[in-house]
């Protein structure tokens, strides 16, 4: 289930604290360490979140590797509005560089 769509009362205090410590996204790091991954591109997302992949498909995202954050993360738009988190991941491809990662990291880690 996507986490937007996750009841706040599924959620355990665990996961609550791993998700504000984003400790939940250090089995990631494996898949990048393994090149399946990078640290910033599209986030990936569900394969029934069917709206978001065509729209992925038809601007190009689906050719990058996907990324442990991203553009879309630092500026709040999540996979609820998938037109718009595609367009801000093509956005993102067209214009990566070292600097804009660098930025986007640190956006995700120092965020809030």
């Amino acid at each position: 289930m996507p986490s937007h769509e996750t009841p706040a009362s599924a959620v355990t205090s665990v996961g609550k604290s791993l998700r504000k410590f984003k400790l939940d996204e250090l089995p990631q790091l494996w898949n990048v360490l393994r090149g399946e991954m990078s640290l910033v591109g599209p986030r990936p997302c569900l394969p029934t979140q069917t709206e978001l992949i065509e729209c992925r498909r038809r601007l190009g995202v689906l050719q990058a590797l996907p990324g442990m954050t991203g553009l879309a993360q630092i500026r709040g738009i999540d996979m609820s509005k998938p037109q718009l988190l595609a367009e801000t991941d093509a956005t993102y491809l067209r214009t990566a560089s070292f600097w804009l990662d660098l930025r986007i990291l640190f956006g995700t880690l120092y965020r809030g």
